[in-house]
């Protein structure tokens, strides 16, 4: 059974959206987990509603500390052995969940299976697609700059089981608790991708994490979560992220220039220092 854990707080605005994007997923082998955290608007309202009509939709709403600790409540509430985590303004492809169950037939636990991610503006417009082939630890600590990191939940799964090796998210942290808990799922899972599109994240202004992103703090706090990482690797694996880190800038500097081609002479021009005449 696949367990879909959504956290919410006052969403009304997006929360029948994300009831009907699960049901329209047509899993008979789903429940899924709304943990509303004391929502004033009429959040509640739209849960209860739907909760009475489908069978499958299971609800909590209390005061919590916060995502982490609500993904917390969904994963102990959680009779299924795979977890899902939608937020409520992001959305799944058709039939990522029954395709997702028939490949975990297949998985040992624990597994942590990982497909793409579309990236939409407001108006659902794409932005681009965030493909995270590489999910060693010594590939995702180059940075998420250099190499794509998963970059939202609704694109990744993963058996239960894993939060008895990693433990459960971590309360305290507010904006980042999805990639810590990755880089300790990556070191302690099978990991697996898949080279298909599952998942839509909506890059919605004023929200608390595009907000997070446009003050720098995102950057600044990702990259000393990666560096408390590395820094608990054996010697070894990080000269080897050194090492990947500049490969992997080469490998993007020549896709780049394959695609500009006319932009190589000037560029070697300045650093030679050599002005066009």
């Amino acid at each position: 059974m696949i367990s879909v854990i959504t956290p919410v707080y006052n969403g009304a605005k997006y929360i029948e959206n994300c009831l009907k994007v699960v049901i329209e997923q047509n899993c008979s082998d789903l429940e899924h987990i709304i943990i509303d955290g004391g929502s004033t608007d009429a959040t509640v309202d739209i849960i209860k509603r739907y909760a009475q009509e489908y069978s499958h939709i299971r609800w909590l709403s209390e005061k919590d500390r916060g995502q982490s600790d609500a993904m917390n409540k969904g994963i102990r509430m959680a009779a299924g052995n795979i977890i899902a985590i939608l937020n409520v303004d992001d959305f799944y492809e058709p039939n990522v969940l029954n395709r997702v169950s028939v490949i975990f037939e297949n998985l040992p636990e624990p597994s942590l299976l990982v497909g793409n991610c579309n990236i939409l503006d407001d108006d659902d417009k794409l932005k681009r697609v965030n493909k995270p082939k590489r999910l060693k630890i010594t590939d995702l600590l180059v940075g998420y700059n250099i190499n794509p990191f998963p970059f939202n939940p609704s694109a990744y799964f993963y058996h239960k089981q894993l939060h008895e090796k990693v433990g459960l998210y971590e309360v305290d942290e507010h904006y980042a608790m999805d990639v810590d808990f990755l880089l300790k799922a990556v070191q302690a899972a099978n990991v697996q991708y898949i080279n298909e599109t599952w998942g839509n994240y909506r890059q919605i202004a004023g929200t608390k994490t595009v907000n997070d992103i446009n003050s720098g703090q995102n950057a600044i706090r990702l990259e000393q979560l990666m560096q408390k990482y590395q820094q608990q690797l054996p010697v070894y694996k990080q000269w080897l992220i050194a090492v990947k880190r500049e490969y992997y800038k080469a490998e993007k500097r020549l896709e780049y220039f394959s695609k500009n081609p006319n932009e190589i002479l000037p560029r070697i021009g300045k650093r030679l220092g050599i002005r066009p005449s």
